[in-house]
């Protein structure tokens, strides 16, 4: 794209770029990293994937009892890295985050794959787990109580969305004479577009 003539909104670019690399069959292309704040201060970050994208920011979805989880209860704020070397390509999400409705996480839950529904009732994610058998007999014990019926999606798992607070594209150019074109909300609920040195 020129970076002269940005869109006025920054959904269709992120949506452009995920559809890039989706279309050079780059492996993972939804990954990105979640960066959070706990509670002491101490920063952490993971990669997630992102499962929704639209005008209210980005989902993922996880166990709301890990440690990433707890991070956000303590401070509802974070940072999505999207990077794709190969395309040489990255954008970064910075937001508040909010739980979705019970209703969405429902409808993502029931479609995922069984063994991954069974997956989010025998793991206590983040916790200590004596060894690989303790995991594997509570994926069992699972599997045997819902054997042959609809597995709800358990209380502790659901989504989160990521609002586009400050949306920044960078584009590799050649000598580290990088594009870098930033969003953010204006007051009349339109975009403010910035260019940034590199």
């Amino acid at each position: 794209m020129d970076f002269d003539t940005p869109p006025v909104e920054p959904i269709s670019l992120i949506q452009s770029w995920l559809d890039l690399a989706i279309e050079a069959e780059y492996p993972n292309p939804t990954t990105m990293t979640l960066a959070t704040v706990d509670s002491d201060g101490n920063p952490s970050a993971r990669i997630v994937l992102l499962k929704a994208l639209d005008e209210r920011g980005i989902v993922f979805y996880t166990n709301y009892n890990s440690r990433k989880s707890r991070a956000i209860d303590a401070h509802p704020r974070a940072a999505l890295v999207f990077h794709w070397d190969f395309l040489t390509r990255q954008i970064v999400v910075e937001g508040a985050v909010t739980k979705i409705t019970a209703e969405e996480s429902d409808d993502y839950f029931a479609s995922r794959p069984r063994a991954s529904q069974i997956g989010a009732w025998a793991s206590q994610q983040s916790e200590p787990v004596p060894d690989r058998a303790t995991l594997d007999a509570a994926f069992t014990k699972y599997e045997e109580e819902y054997d042959g019926i609809t597995i709800p999606r358990p209380p502790h798992w659901g989504g989160y969305r990521v609002s586009l607070d400050r949306v920044e594209f960078w584009l590799g150019r050649p000598f580290r004479l990088h594009d870098r074109i930033v969003y953010t909300p204006d007051e009349k609920g339109g975009w403010k577009i910035q260019r940034l040195y590199p």
